[in-house]
């Protein structure tokens, strides 16, 4: 499996430079990679028979205990093959979608699709807490990148950082969880998190750990206040649509829920908030889908509202919610993926988005239309799909939960609104109305693949779906349930009270069907409904958020280095004095066994006049040549005090300090005008007087203390024998301490090219002869 990663991420960045030599056929030679991970985890998962759980595990940074740990098992089986089936179809699907387009562009979204698909496969297999949580916020990175694709466009812009901003929030979230999980067990293994989960239960710190994980997941499958940024990221084109939006990256926060629906089921409160939130974001984006008019909008309300479902799943008790749960996830992904290809087809082939301006396309796109159709009759729930079967178990599993008849109420308007949805996609763009517009586009075998397979298989697992029960849904089942569960998938178990509920959601769809427009027309013209159930909460904060950097900027950078320095200093002092105060000691001075040292009180004599000097003379030059004394005394007191080397750096910095001063002096005036008011020089008499107090306190009570000479002798112990250096200063700044120093050489490097560069802006002061 590590190879796979490795090969999949190598693959993914080649694959730009490869579509690029082979387009407008790219697509199909870069689909061989996400194909041959398809076979490859197939065989994988054919080995799961003899052993439940494969893994590999390599010392990625062994000094902080993570493992580069990956684990397949069932539910990771599931996931790893819809990601590279459907993966398979979508890099077919963006070649042709792209073959109109300059070969740079569909070169570069292929690798990014690629390279989002590696990502994809690197979260669902990581054992480890921390590797997994890498892989996470790389897909969110990559979505950003893809939702802002056409970056031309101020919406896609939008969406992108909507789309980053909250999902990268819910990664901070989540990542915060993951720590507190391994402050409170020792281990980031999520197998043997899982196995001491009443150890983590007993921690105080399960319940901030269980919630900072639902936020994380929360905020990547879009549920409720997090609902609004999936919509806004269909600004993304229709192959990163099918594959991000509706059939991988927005389940990753319910394969996230689900994996730790077992650890956190001790918990009362996590399968009451995620029924809750579920039913939520079900009713919330049920409403917006019936108000919304983008084609690719709709389905997208629509997949928030299935991810609510799959949400509220978790949070059912019984073994039967968790058999709905792995069915409809593979129903939605193959339907929902089918529909956004068909979606992305129509779109491509007119140019119009809204489906009140398409209609009659069924004779110009008729395998288009023959695909969406098959996709729209399993999103209903309609037999003899998958979708059907999915449905009687979804109603199955909360008629048997104790969760009561407001759930499976909630569960029949909303899957209404979905099989209402699935009418309006499959009819309304093919069969009524008619699109003025000319066909841009034409459908070609790499638009219509992709959709042709995901419908067939929704129609081949329902009629036949013991090979999908043994291959992937028992073995996800068990997993995710802890035991062995006998499972039986038919189309026909009787007239039983969920094929009551499932009638009553086909006539109630038909409903929503005959009156569409009516609804339709009513909810559009409630904008306010729109706001509050849209991005303008999210809006709000953002702005509030620009507002308050802005006047923090206009208070604290403003221009003035005075105020600076002086804010600076007085911080310090503030702190310091405050330090002193509340420690309740006071500083002894003793000059017991001192000695008078006539030839550094000179020095020290000199140096004051030259800092005196320097804050009175109005020349520039003058001052320059008065901070040099006090610079070259200080050199001089480090000689007269046994430490020559330190001497001859000061000596070297101060010869620096003249010439870049005297270059300085060419390009300015070389007398400058005082910019302080009279109060001002006050206040910084005032601050400069007890800065100087405070630091000759500190330095003349530091004195007085018993030296520890620790750190010292262990530096001149090491210095040679760890180092191979004799001069123990030098050691400590290029060895010990190298990455400090060398932080501060790049920090002198960027002031000085800013200097430069300002002098450089600077017209040359003219001197006369």
């Amino acid at each position: 499996m590590l190879a796979a990663l490795f090969v999949s991420f190598l693959g993914a960045i080649f694959a730009r430079f490869l579509v690029s030599r082979t387009f407008p056929h790219g697509g199909w030679i870069a689909a061989l990679l996400p194909a041959g991970l398809f076979v490859f985890f197939l065989t994988q998962g054919a080995a799961l028979g003899e052993t439940p759980v494969i893994t590999e595990t390599l010392n990625w940074v062994p000094a902080l205990g993570i493992l580069l740990s990956l684990r397949l098992d069932g539910f990771a089986l599931l996931f790893v093959l819809l990601i590279t089936g459907i993966g398979t179809l979508v890099t077919i699907y963006a070649g042709a979608y792209f073959s109109h387009s300059p070969r740079e562009e569909g070169a570069r979204f292929l690798s990014l699709i690629l390279l989002f698909m590696t990502a994809m496969l690197g979260t669902v297999l990581s054992d480890n807490l921390i590797v997994m949580f890498v892989f996470w916020e790389a897909t969110s990175l990559l979505s950003f990148m893809l939702i802002g694709f056409n970056s031309s466009r101020p919406q896609a812009r939008k969406a992108a950082l909507q789309s980053l901003v909250v999902t990268g929030g819910g990664g901070l979230a989540l990542f915060g969880g993951i720590l507190l999980i391994g402050i409170a067990l020792g281990t980031y293994s999520l197998s043997e998190v899982a196995l001491r989960a009443p150890e983590l239960l007993a921690s105080p710190l399960a319940i901030p750990a269980m919630i900072l994980i639902m936020l994380g997941a929360f905020t990547k499958s879009a549920q409720f206040p997090f609902h609004f940024w999936l919509p806004q990221a269909m600004e993304a084109p229709a192959p990163a649509s099918a594959f991000l939006h509706s059939a991988t990256m927005v389940k990753l926060g319910v394969y996230l829920l689900a994996r730790f629906d077992l650890i956190f089921e001790g918990v009362p409160a996590f399968n009451t908030t995620l029924v809750t939130i579920g039913c939520l974001t079900m009713l919330l984006a049920a409403v917006r889908a019936l108000s919304t008019d983008g084609f690719k909008d709709v389905l997208a309300h629509s997949t928030v509202g299935s991810l609510g479902v799959l949400v509220m799943l978790i949070g059912l008790d019984g073994d039967y919610s968790v058999t709905a749960l792995i069915a409809f996830i593979i129903a939605h992904a193959l339907y929902k993926a089918a529909l956004f290809f068909c979606a992305g087809t129509t779109i491509h082939a007119v140019g119009e988005s809204r489906l009140s301006r398409i209609g009659g396309l069924a004779r110009r796109l008729p395998v288009t239309t023959v695909a969406a159709g098959m996709a729209a009759i399993s999103m209903a729930g309609l037999p003899p799909t998958l979708g059907f079967i999915t449905k009687e178990y979804l109603f199955e599993s909360q008629l048997n939960a104790s969760s009561g008849w407001v759930i499976v109420a909630v569960a029949v308007l909303v899957n209404a609104v979905f099989a209402a949805i699935a009418g309006v996609a499959a009819i309304r763009p093919y069969y009524l109305g008619k699109t003025r517009s000319e066909i841009k586009h034409p459908e070609t075998p790499g638009l219509y693949l992709g959709p042709l397979v995901l419908g067939g298989l929704g129609f081949m697992f329902g009629l036949a779906p013991d090979f999908l029960v043994r291959g992937l849904i028992q073995p996800a089942n068990d997993v995710l349930v802890g035991h062995t569960v006998d499972l039986s998938f038919s189309l026909w178990h009787g007239f039983t009270p969920m094929l009551a509920l499932s009638a009553t959601v086909v006539a109630f769809a038909g409903g929503l069907i005959a009156y569409w427009h009516r609804i339709h027309y009513a909810l559009s013209l409630n904008k306010r409904l729109a706001r509050v159930l849209g991005d303008f909460g999210f809006n709000a904060l953002f702005a509030a958020t620009l507002r308050l950097a802005e006047r923090c900027t206009r208070l604290l950078q403003n221009g003035d280095q005075h105020r600076y320095s002086s804010t600076v200093a007085a911080a310090v002092l503030l702190i310091i004095g405050y330090g002193v105060l509340a420690s309740g000691t006071h500083p002894v001075f003793t000059l017991d066994g001192g000695r008078f040292d006539m030839p550094s009180a000179v020095v020290l004599l000199l140096m004051c006049v030259g800092a005196i000097a320097a804050t009175r003379t109005p020349s520039l030059l003058r001052a320059m040549i008065a901070v040099g004394v006090v610079g070259f005394g200080s050199a001089l007191i480090f000689l007269l005090n046994g430490a020559p080397d330190v001497a001859l750096t000061q000596f070297s910095v101060e010869v620096l300090l003249v010439l870049i001063l005297v270059a300085l002096l060419l390009r300015v005036p070389e007398r400058a005008a005082s910019t302080r008011q009279p109060g001002e020089k006050r206040f910084d008499i005032v601050l400069a007087v007890g800065f100087a107090i405070v630091v000759f306190v500190a330095l003349a009570a530091t004195i007085t203390l018993p030296l520890d000479s620790t750190i010292s002798d262990f530096y001149a112990a090491t210095s040679y024998l760890q180092a191979h250096g004799r001069n123990v200063v030098n050691v400590v700044l290029v060895d010990y301490r190298a990455i400090d120093t060398l932080g501060e050489v790049i920090v002198v490097a960027f002031a000085a090219m800013s200097v430069w560069g300002l002098l450089r802006a600077l017209p040359r002061r003219r001197t006369t002869p």
